[in-house]
């Protein structure tokens, strides 16, 4: 009498799987897409939360994950270059601020993809890589800068309203090609945005001014990102 024995066989598995522990380690906000991949991919979503928790149901990029990402990045000898990928509402003003500057001082090449949306913060995420793109249905918001709780009503809280809002201007203005009185003469434009002032620009609208450099997708935005790091391996 024989026995009959059932041998379970593993299905083969894909040569271009991605390993679930390096996503894992990589957080929530970008991987490198496949093993054999030289870009990474981040991601900034939602809203930007910076110094305050946000409450649970809000969809947010946490600015204390991406800064070790960023690190990561520079000091990956995988990673060649880094995708920055946009759909954001905005959020805290220093937090954005502070990953646009780490973005911008990134000695790897960098490349930004506008999608849905890069309003208020995300503006100067979107302009501080190498070279940017938007999709032709994207918008990007330009509006003075806000501040939530208590406000102290007096001289200070304004002059501090206008440092802060001049870091933001100046530092689009160094890494896109727009001029300082027409990005002031959007964020102040009246009759554009409901019971507010600002601008909203809509995919060639913001290339034509100079905010973004060209109009494209992700197919566009990887092949400009591979020929800065071929670029900077020739240079």
């Amino acid at each position: 009498m024989s026995n009959n024995i059932i041998k379970q066989e593993t299905p083969p598995q894909p040569p271009e799987s991605i390993d679930n522990k390096s996503v894992a380690d990589m957080g929530n906000n970008g991987l490198t897409a496949t093993r054999d991949s030289n870009i990474h991919c981040l991601t900034i979503i939602g809203q930007i939360e910076g110094h305050i928790v946000l409450p649970p149901q809000n969809k947010t990029t946490k600015y204390e994950h991406v800064i070790p990402q960023l690190v990561a990045v520079e000091e990956s000898r995988e990673v060649e270059g880094l995708l920055v990928v946009l759909n954001t509402v905005g959020g805290d003003v220093e937090a954005g601020l502070a990953l646009a500057e780490m973005i911008a001082t990134l000695s790897k090449p960098t490349v930004s993809l506008v999608l849905g949306g890069g309003h208020s913060i995300g503006v100067p995420l979107a302009v501080s890589t190498d070279y940017s793109f938007i999709v032709p249905s994207a918008t990007m918001t330009i509006h003075p800068i806000r501040m939530s709780g208590m406000i102290i009503g007096v001289p200070q809280t304004y002059e501090y309203f206008n440092k802060m809002q001049d870091r933001i201007l100046q530092f689009i203005c160094d890494h896109s090609h727009i001029t300082i009185d027409k990005l002031k003469e959007y964020m102040l434009k009246t009759g554009e945005l409901a019971n507010d002032i600002g601008t909203v620009l809509i995919g060639e609208e913001a290339t034509r001014c100079g905010l973004i450099d060209e109009i494209g997708g992700v197919s566009k935005a990887i092949i400009k990102l591979k020929q800065l790091i071929d670029e900077r391996k020739q240079a």
